[in-house]
């Protein structure tokens, strides 16, 4: 059973509390098989993006397992700032 877009933003607001902003973009054309997230939260200060990576994908692991393809990044409210500032 496909994954759907609202099922795994649900996932994702649950597993981190501090969230300050989160995306879900199903990039398989509409049937649920790929998904590119952007989340943001201050849980993720001072960690590599190496860690950032492994603790979504072991926080998301079911949904990732059901998928053919997940693309994430994770980045701290400071991170997101300056990415959002420099291409607006």
């Amino acid at each position: 059973m496909p994954v759907s877009s609202e099922s795994l933003e649900a996932k994702i607001r649950s597993s981190w509390p501090d969230l300050t902003h989160c995306q879900v973009f199903d990039i398989s054309g509409g049937c649920g098989a790929s998904y590119e997230v952007i989340i943001v939260s201050p849980s993720f200060a001072g960690k590599t993006t190496l860690k950032k990576h492994r603790e979504v994908n072991d926080k998301l692991k079911d949904e990732i397992a059901e998928l053919h393809a997940f693309t994430q990044k994770s980045y701290t409210p400071e991170q997101f700032e300056k990415i959002n500032v420099v291409t607006a």
